[in-house]
């Protein structure tokens, strides 16, 4: 049996790593469990626990955790290993792979080197293209704006970015910086007028398309929450497509995945939420959105699959124990917990 695996995760070129570094077994193509690495990259994976029970929320099996019946102390027999596989997942990197059948080992096996390559940026990764052809008085004051902006001096940066914008109309990242602080100053309207803006002079930088799903998220207008996210994810966010300016992490394109999840699911396209809240729960990595698990809950129990929405609601009260809706998702836990019941018994469930 094996009870543990060790390794590090280290650099091409030797630099530090990035704080959140995670590494994951995926087993048949999904990912059956997550561990994060030190600063120092070191980690350590404790199989057959009750750590051994990450996202597998594909709609097949009773779990998350398809070892979850074994014994908790007892570890993973070798050959239920011989398909999987260890990979690194780091926002701006690209991971080698280790094959786990080939290992050498007892109870506890060292997997050695996990390498992660730095991908490389592609122009205009932080800023649009229309940048480098701004003035320079133009970038003089996008410049003073945003030093205004890191005082939190509103009133300052809206003039500077404003003046930004009128020296050079073609200026994306100043008309979205202009969005920012109008919006931090509950000026809406303005604020989705210059996020517009900036989508119209570069629809390759995906920045205010995300902020403007926000907006419309805020207002309950489903069909143009979909729309905006749609435009950011139809970029793989793992990979880099030609001609398009990737400035979102991984917690970005998390939050895209759950606008757009939740879009679909008032839209009444329930398919194409499932698809976008597993990818959300997978690109969350630190947990900026536990109520996509609230979200999975209920497109899984409109299937009838009240052992995944089990899961799910139990996944967000371990994560927010004490959130304001703590109470209902309890309740909502136990009506779940009743048909899931109804269902494991042969009796017909009937949602309440």
């Amino acid at each position: 049996m094996v009870m543990f695996l060790t390794g590090r995760v280290a650099t091409t070129d030797g630099t530090s790593l990035p704080t959140e570094v995670m590494v994951e077994r995926v087993c048949g193509a999904k990912v059956r469990q997550q561990v994060h690495a030190s600063s120092r990259g070191d980690f350590s994976m404790q199989l057959g626990s009750k750590f051994d029970s990450m996202l597998d929320a594909s709609g097949s099996g009773s779990t998350r955790d398809g070892l979850s019946n074994k014994n908790s102390e007892m570890g993973i027999p070798r050959r239920e290993l011989a398909n999987c596989e260890l990979r690194a997942t780091v926002s701006g990197f690209s991971s080698s792979v280790i094959n786990l059948v080939d290992l050498d080992g007892m109870s506890s096996i060292n997997v050695g080197k996990i390498v992660v390559q730095r991908r490389e940026k592609i122009e205009g990764l932080t800023l649009s293209a229309s940048a480098y052809k701004a003035p320079k008085n133009a970038i003089s004051a996008y410049e003073k704006g945003l030093e205004a902006a890191r005082k939190n001096k509103l009133a300052e940066a809206q003039k500077y970015f404003g003046k930004a914008v009128e020296i050079y109309p073609a200026y994306t990242n100043a008309w979205f910086q202009l969005g920012k602080i109008l919006q931090k100053d509950q000026q809406k309207d303005a604020a989705r007028t210059a996020f517009t803006q900036a989508t119209t002079t570069d629809s390759r930088f995906l920045p205010p398309y995300l902020s403007l799903a926000v907006m419309a998220y805020e207002a309950e207008n489903w069909t143009d929450v979909r729309d905006f996210t749609n435009h950011v994810l139809d970029l793989d966010p793992l990979h880099h497509v030609p001609g398009y300016v990737l400035d979102l992490d991984s917690s970005d394109y998390a939050e895209a995945y759950f606008y757009n999840a939740l879009a679909n699911y008032r839209l009444n396209r329930f398919d194409d939420a499932e698809k976008s809240g597993l990818k959300a729960e997978h690109l969350d990595m630190v947990t900026h959105f536990p109520q996509v698990h609230l979200l999975m809950a209920e497109i899984f129990a409109r299937k009838s699959s009240y052992d995944m929405a089990v899961v799910e609601v139990r996944t967000y009260l371990e994560l927010v124990p004490h959130a304001q809706n703590a109470e209902q998702a309890r309740e909502r836990l136990a009506k779940l917990e009743k048909l899931n019941g109804a269902v494991a018994s042969g009796e017909k469930a009937v949602q309440e």
